[in-house]
């Protein structure tokens, strides 16, 4: 995803020597406090997709809506898709205040596009998945930001494996409609957003220096930065849900 902030796409703005002046640690401290912020809106908005999804079901709309035929389901599944593309080029024209109402209507989007899942597997088998998922995010985001190696390499790498997926799904979809092609696609999208974990939290925490100065930019960097992570959650869930969620 596009990233003002990602320093090996900047052309201007702050020094990376800039930083260099103050003390170690209160950049330390800065950068704790920068990467809390980040990790406390992506789980934030990781919860209301989940209450949303929920009540949702809950209420019967969803298998209403979803079943119903006509153009609202496709406007609820398409509509987060559209957010991300707005929040992702055009955040260097929008004022951060946007940014915020954007990520949180994403969320929400989410939600409702998410019920599905209520609809197609099991209770227990979505609980047990997110657990899952939620210990290998964790560990994944926590190698991401105290490894010494450089992971700058695998970005362009997992953003093929990203398109080359969504290529392989559409084939299935409309082609082949091969159980176990989706099976492989699935256990190759965990992989895949599980090196984005890494990657996307070692590019977030390596933005730091670059916005520590600004508050404005670092707000932008932090929402920028927990939706980043909030999409590597989302569809490793989804994945792996799929790969081994069991049906209703």
């Amino acid at each position: 995803m596009a990233n003002q902030f990602d320093e090996r796409t900047r052309t201007g703005g702050f020094d990376a020597t800039g930083t260099t002046s103050v003390p170690r640690a209160t950049r330390d401290a800065g950068l704790r406090k920068y990467m809390l912020s980040v990790y406390n809106y992506m789980t934030s908005a990781i919860l209301l997709t989940g209450i949303v999804a929920l009540l949702f079901f809950s209420s019967g709309m969803a298998q209403q809506v979803f079943f119903g035929g006509g153009i609202l389901p496709w406007l609820i599944i398409l509509s987060p898709l559209a957010i991300i593309f707005a929040m992702s080029f055009g955040q260097n024209r929008m004022s951060t205040s946007t940014l915020h109402i954007l990520f949180w209507s994403f969320a929400v989007l989410m939600g409702l596009s998410m019920s599905t899942i209520f609809l197609r597997y099991t209770g227990i088998s979505i609980a047990q998945t997110f657990f899952a998922v939620s210990a290998a995010f964790a560990g994944l985001s926590l190698w991401g930001y105290t490894t010494k190696k450089d992971l700058s390499g695998w970005g362009t790498f997992l953003i093929m494996g990203v398109v080359g997926l969504i290529v392989a799904m559409l084939l299935n979809a409309f082609v082949f409609q091969s159980t176990a092609m989706g099976m492989a696609i699935s256990a190759i999208g965990v992989l895949i957003f599980a090196g984005l974990t890494a990657y996307d939290t070692q590019k977030i925490k390596s933005i730091y220096q670059y916005v520590a100065r600004d508050a404005d930019l670092m707000q932008r960097a932090i929402i920028m930065g927990a939706l980043n992570l909030y999409l590597d959650f989302i569809n490793m869930f989804q994945f792996l849900l799929s790969f081994l969620g069991s049906q209703e």
